[in-house]
């Protein structure tokens, strides 16, 4: 005989499992993100679908769970590490695209005819963008580190930390026909209890996780990690918040300390699942019927909010220093509204401040913008080179003034024109300045400007894949031309213009994937270097050395495997082929240079006496003591620990040298077959 109620829960999980796994198979074979897949599962399979989930209570406390998760792990992101890296992007972009949203937003709203907490709310929801969708679509795309990534990020994790705000002002919109005052000392006592259990939790929760790790049982780790987010988020609940607010609060808390990372790793399992729960459930919230019946009303306001978003996104990213272009991308990539808008939505229709129709076309226009926001994303970069120039121009006007040119610049011919000023184009710059070299450098994010430029960097502000860009750098000129920025379809736009402008200046790109050369070629590179295998390439060089092959027969298999863009090492044949290519360097003669190490039995003995080069069949050419260098020595030459000596030889003949120089093999032992060189010592 079955629990009752249990048969029912686990049918509807059953199915609602089945059902995920099937619909985001087809959304990944669609090439569409998980949360699309989702959410349409919630809305094929909720009671306004197929009518296959009946109990949508049990589904939203699973829901409700998922927010909490996904408040805990935002929390432990936004450290304050994390907000003085991202900048102006977080702190000027994320209010200025918020705000502007909100407003634009709620006073359309207003203007339609709805009540004033109704057009707040509207507001409200259309404010916050999908930081789940955008960040896994850009990660997908290899464009975090590039510049509509940074800004994006920004903006993002800006509207997160406003959440919690909006939560925490939706009671007091709903509170009609109650005194103000009486409000406001309600909601200052709640601040206030909270602010006491934040400052309680902040000094105990760090020793709590301290005295757990001690112990060195995970599984208690793993209980205190869901006990610190739970229970603040319980806490905070009966104080007259949200759940969201105190799982925010205890994420903030965890991320200051040392175990925010186990942390991480324990709760994310829980965060996943019910984090997908929570998507299904918004797709159950969207009335399929009702939509039918006011698609063109719901059309109409999926255009107006992307719009708004779109318009307010730009103005925040050029507002922040970035280009026309990069404005236009990130505009697209942010036009969608935010899961935590559902989250809002759903609060404001509980506290009936939406009503149902409102409520209704209101999710369904949230949930369409999520399914089309690949397909921006996808299209950002071809619709933002195809930008009008009235829409730049207007753009360029809402932006900050340009950094001004550098003082006392002068055109400069044969110098390195490196393009991005990230990591890796600020190691370039620092050695091009080292080894005298003349550069200059180009750079879309003004904020990274004006650092370098107080730094003494010769240092452009601007768009690489404008022509008058370039040619402000002197690309004509140039010898050479690096390309170090982590976006590669505007790196194969900036390097189409940049072949036509100096078709004889030689230009080298950086790419993280061997999957990019091709492309790349095409595109106008002349050399790619591929991160990718350049850091296989720096493993097997350290693992070669170790075993004591010699130098320059190392640098023949980099010749080889870096040979025609890596075409060795992605394709089948890849073995039989670099084998065939070393061989020769293996068999020719090779030199190196072995030291006598304390305790060798070289040292103190002649050559004539340790017999090198019968015993091993190398050749000692010459002898380095400090500073002087003793060449073709003779038989007589004593050798000393400390010293180094020149070997010649065949890579066997050198490795049977090594093993007798560190004491291995003392015995007399014939010298190998095809003996080295000749020389006058033994």
């Amino acid at each position: 005989m079955g629990i009752p109620g249990l048969e029912l829960l686990l049918r509807q999980a059953t199915l609602l499992l089945g059902a995920a796994v099937l619909v985001s198979l087809i959304s990944h074979r669609l090439r569409l993100p998980p949360i699309v897949g989702l959410v349409v599962t919630g809305a094929l399979i909720g009671p306004y679908g197929l009518g296959l989930v009946a109990d949508v209570h049990q589904v939203e406390v699973a829901a409700e769970i998922g927010v909490v998760f996904l408040l805990f792990t935002i929390g432990l992101e936004l450290s304050l590490a994390r907000l003085a890296d991202l900048g102006r992007s977080f702190w000027i972009g994320g209010p200025v695209q918020t705000l502007t949203t909100a407003a634009l937003a709620g006073g359309l709203a207003l203007a339609a005819g709805l009540s004033a907490p109704a057009a707040v709310v509207v507001g409200l929801v259309a404010a916050p963008s999908s930081t789940v969708v955008v960040l896994r679509l850009l990660h997908d795309r290899r464009e975090l580190d590039a510049p509509q990534g940074r800004a994006a990020l920004g903006i993002l994790l800006f509207q997160d930390l406003l959440l919690v705000p909006m939560l925490v002002a939706l009671p007091l919109l709903a509170a009609r026909g109650a005194p103000a005052l009486d409000q406001i000392l309600r909601g200052l006592a709640a601040l206030a209890a909270t602010a006491l259990l934040f400052a309680a939790a902040r000094r105990f929760l760090p020793r709590l996780l301290e005295r757990i790790a001690r112990t060195r049982v995970r599984e208690i780790f793993l209980f205190g990690s869901l006990f610190a987010c739970l229970g603040l988020a319980w806490a905070t609940e009966r104080l007259g918040f949200s759940l969201a607010l105190g799982a925010f609060v205890a994420g903030l808390l965890v991320s200051e300390s040392d175990y925010r990372f186990q942390v991480v790793a324990d709760v994310e399992p829980f965060r996943d699942l019910f984090a997908s729960v929570f998507f299904i459930s918004i797709g159950m919230l969207v009335d399929l019927g009702a939509t039918g019946r006011r698609l063109p009303q719901v059309v109409t306001v999926v255009v107006v909010l992307m719009a708004i978003k779109m318009a307010a996104t730009a103005i925040a990213v050029r507002k922040i220093g970035f280009p026309a272009r990069v404005a236009a991308v990130t505009a697209l990539s942010l036009a969608q509204i935010g899961e935590f808008s559902f989250v809002i939505a759903a609060a404001a229709r509980g506290l009936g401040l939406l009503d149902e129709a409102t409520g209704g076309v209101v999710l369904a226009a949230a949930a369409l913008t999520l399914l089309a926001t690949p397909a921006l994303v996808a299209l950002g970069p071809a619709a933002a080179d195809r930008l009008p120039r009235a829409l730049a121009r207007w753009l360029d006007g809402a932006g900050p003034a340009a950094p001004a040119p550098e003082p006392g610049v002068r055109p400069v011919e044969d110098h390195v024109v490196v393009v991005g000023f990230g990591a890796g184009g600020r190691t370039l710059a620092r050695v091009l300045a080292e080894a005298r070299i003349r550069y200059r450098v180009v750079e879309a994010d003004a904020e990274l400007v004006g650092r370098a430029r107080r730094a003494g960097e010769p240092i452009l502000w601007g768009d690489a894949t404008r022509a008058e860009i370039l040619r402000a750098a002197h690309i004509e000129r140039a010898r050479l031309v690096v390309f170090a920025i982590s976006d590669p379809e505007a790196t194969k736009r900036a390097l189409a213009v940049a072949r036509e402008l100096a078709p004889r200046t030689h230009r080298l790109v950086r790419t993280r994937l061997v999957a990019e050369i091709e492309g790349l070629r095409a595109a106008g590179a002349d050399e790619v270097v591929a991160e990718e295998f350049e850091s296989s390439i720096e493993i097997f060089t350290h693992v070669l050395e170790a075993y004591r092959v010699p130098r320059n027969v190392v640098r023949a298999q980099i010749r080889v495997l870096r040979g025609e863009n890596y075409r060795m090492l992605r394709t089948a044949a890849t073995a039989e082929r670099v084998s065939a290519a070393v061989l020769d360097a293996l068999a020719a003669g090779t030199t190196e240079v072995a030291r006598i190490e304390p305790g060798s039995p070289a040292a103190g003995r002649s050559l004539e006496q340790f017999d090198l080069r019968r015993r091993a069949g190398a050749t000692v050419i010459a002898v380095v003591r400090g500073e002087r260098s003793h060449t073709n020595p003779d038989a007589s030459f004593r050798l000393e620990e400390g010293d180094d000596l020149v070997l010649v030889g065949s890579h066997e003949q050198i490795e049977a040298a090594f093993a007798l120089l560190d004491g291995e093999g003392e015995s007399e032992t014939s010298a190998p077959a095809g003996g080295g060189p000749e020389s006058g010592a033994a």
